[in-house]
Formats: C-alpha cells, structure tokens, sequence
C-alpha cells in the first residue's frame, strides 16, 4: 500500500483556488502552468517546480498542455517514509525550486515508470524528492541576470495595455502568452520583466484584479455570490468563497454585509 499519492496529471486550464491538509511536490515534464502561492508566484514548467507545505492557499492555471507529476505526502504518514527528517525539511516553507538537466530527464523516464509500474510509487515519490532535497541544500541559487534591462523595456505604458486586457476579460481564462503579446514580448521575458516591473507575477496580478472587481460587485450590487463568481472567472461559489477569504479575511456574505 502507497503511502504517498504519486499522479501524473495535466492540471486545469480553469484558474483554481484551495488548500489541503497535506505536503505537495510540483514537477512538470512538459507545458507550463501559472502557479501562486500566498501572492507569490512562478510559471512551473520542465526548468522550475514548487513545493507546497500543508495548509497553505493556492492558485493555479494550466495551459492545457501541460504534464505534470503531483506528489501528495501525508503529513501524519511522513514518520513512515525514509529519509523523513528530510522530506520534512524540505516543506518547512512554500517554494519553488530549479530543475536541473539530469534531473528533467530522470523525470521524464519516472514518469512513465509510474504509469507502468504503481506499486512503485513511493520508491519513484522519494526518489524524486531526495534528488530535489540534495539540490536544493547543496547548491546556492544563482541570480536573475539583467533585472535592470528587462525594467527599461517594460513600461507603464505596457502595464495600462495588460491593465485594461485583463480587466476585460475576468469572466474568462486569461493566459500569460496573450498578456505577452499585448507588450511584443516573448512569455518567458515578460513573466520576468512583468514581476521586476510590478513585484508580482502576471498570475499573482490576475488574481488580485479579479479580487477587486468581487469586491466592487459584492458591496454595490444585488447580484447573487454564484453570479459574481462567475464573472470574475471562479469555476465554482467554493472555490470564490475561499479566495475571498484568503485575500480580505471574511466569507463573501460578510463583505456584502
């Protein structure tokens, strides 16, 4: 019997908002996905994965594309697992963390073991999470190069155009590549030049606008909480409720209140 759950999945290209009440290991083996947690966010592709303690807030997009291994560790179940002091020091905080070349390839032939081979999902699990342990305690994480020239080329001029793209499209799935082309940027150097520029990812921006027009809705207008979620893009009244609390505190009722 498994102790951690091991699923290679594509994840939704609806903007989705939960928690859970256990440890969780993002990696990508193809495509890209907007992920933020807590406000502060990354695109998780075959270079970058994330780590997500238990308990804490996240979003998420997938480009539909995307193929991505999701490790899920019970927290009471970590005592069972070897090398557990590791794997627990490993989510002391929500992060993301760098792929290396060797690592990228191991993934992409474990993520076919694990669909052949299920009963060996812990071993693929722990394998996957001791390679990115040593990685990440062994080596220094090297800087972003060139902030200041991605600065220049993105503009408050830029930020108007996404500004009122986004805007106009909160009832809908909002993707980094159509932001980028509203600034003649490549996806990869307008994420970065958007998060040097702003100090937030486009996904952790998205969100907030999303947020501030729920707001606007739920305290001027008699429109139903289900209605409202949905013109802000939430697939779902929980999902809503949920961010609503994250982001002012209170349930959705309590702001219309």
């Amino acid at each position: 019997m498994s102790i951690v759950s091991l699923q290679a999945r594509t994840l939704d290209t609806h903007w989705v908002s939960h928690a859970h009440d256990y440890h969780q290991l993002i990696f990508a083996t193809s495509g890209q996905t907007e992920l933020s947690i807590e406000g502060r966010g990354d695109r998780i592709t075959q270079e970058t994965g994330c780590l997500i303690p238990s308990g804490h807030h996240h979003d998420y997009l997938g480009d539909g594309n995307n193929r991505t291994l999701v490790i899920d560790v019970p927290t009471q179940c970590l005592p069972m697992l070897a090398h557990s002091d590791d794997v627990e020091r490993l989510f002391e905080k929500p992060s993301f963390y760098t792929v290396p070349s060797p690592l990228r390839q191991l993934g992409t032939a474990l993520a076919s073991q694990a669909r052949e081979q299920p009963g060996l999902h812990d071993e693929i699990a722990l394998l996957i999470i001791r390679s990115i342990y040593l990685g990440r305690f062994d080596d220094a994480p090297s800087p972003t190069p060139h902030s200041a020239v991605r600065r220049r080329r993105f503009t408050e001029e830029s930020l108007d155009r996404v500004e009122q793209y986004v805007d106009a499209h909160l009832d809908a799935e909002i993707h980094v590549n159509d932001l980028a082309r509203l600034c003649f940027l490549s996806p990869g150097y307008f994420h970065q030049a958007f998060r040097d520029f702003t100090g937030m990812t486009p996904m952790a921006y998205v969100s907030q606008r999303r947020m501030a027009r729920a707001r606007a809705l739920l305290e001027s207008s008699a429109l139903p909480v289900c209605l409202i979620a949905s013109q802000v893009g939430f697939r779902d009244q929980g999902s809503f409720s949920r961010a609503c609390r994250r982001h002012f505190g209170v349930a959705p009722s309590q702001l219309r209140a």
